[in-house]
């Protein structure tokens, strides 16, 4: 049985102890790695490319929801969260068949939640992930005769970026602070030094109205600002590393490798 590489993350060094010890009981996982912070795990996740993470939900400064917002997309493992979230947090996991643990976690409900992620192969993509994460930040998910519903507007302007979803604060976002950018399904990751937005559009949609041409695309979900790449480190099979100011990076693939390094090089 191939043993799945697996990453827990949580803020509480206990927490994190006492879900080893009982992770060392199923044969199929390999504890690679142990995070207590969304800077940390990112890290992590680069080194190990883990498949399955144990990801607490509740973190000082930022959430298990931040680290969601950050993975890359065509590298986004399975997650199982581990929560003492309200119930509605509970609902929305189950209605996109997500994998949750409630704390303290049960022998039996860890060895549920694995037998989920095998049966399943990867489990939940980002764009599900930021499903729920999105539905959980608005509130109780909605019943099937609730046909109220909030879609995001978005807009482009000269200067910035303006992201409104009709019940956050509207935000403006310069594009010279934009690092890159990155989809899932109906959603796109914002990314700057400090932060990580979502908006729902998909990025044809965004490429349509015309980003500045700084941005350009790198792989087919992700799209980099090109005044923020640092270094083109190559990969084999004519793919490449992209290396970016604040120390990030995103593959980028063999499609668009030619049309980066024109850009780059003289």
């Amino acid at each position: 049985m191939n043993k799945l590489r697996t990453l827990i993350v949580d803020d509480e060094p206990a927490a994190i102890e006492g879900l080893r010890l009982r992770l060392q009981g199923f044969a199929e996982i390999e504890v690679v790695a142990e995070a207590g912070s969304v800077a940390a795990a990112l890290t992590l996740v680069a080194q190990h490319q883990p498949e399955l993470i144990f990801l607490d939900i509740e973190m000082p400064g930022e959430t298990g929801f931040d680290l969601i917002r950050q993975l890359q997309p065509e590298l986004c493992p399975a997650i199982v969260f581990v929560t003492a979230f309200h119930q509605h947090a509970v609902q929305a996991f189950e209605v996109r068949a997500l994998d949750y643990l409630l704390k303290p976690v049960k022998l039996e409900r860890l060895a549920d939640a694995i037998a989920r992620v095998r049966a399943r192969a990867g489990t939940a993509s980002k764009a599900q992930l930021l499903d729920a994460v999105t539905q959980i930040a608005a509130g109780p998910v909605a019943t099937a005769g609730d046909t109220t519903e909030t879609e995001t507007r978005y807009c482009i302007e000269r200067q910035k970026l303006v992201i409104q979803d009709g019940r956050s604060p509207i935000q403006l976002i310069s594009y010279q602070d934009i690092l890159w950018i990155d989809a899932a399904g109906d959603y796109m990751c914002v990314h700057t030094r400090s932060e990580t937005h979502v908006m729902r559009t998909r990025l044809k949609n965004l490429l349509n109205e015309r980003l500045p041409d700084l941005f350009v695309r790198i792989h087919k979900s992700t799209v980099v600002n090109l005044t923020y790449i640092e270094q083109l480190q190559p990969l084999g099979n004519s793919e490449y590393k992209a290396v970016l100011a604040n120390g990030k990076v995103l593959k980028v693939s063999r499609t668009f490798a030619r049309g980066l390094k024109q850009l780059l090089l003289p």
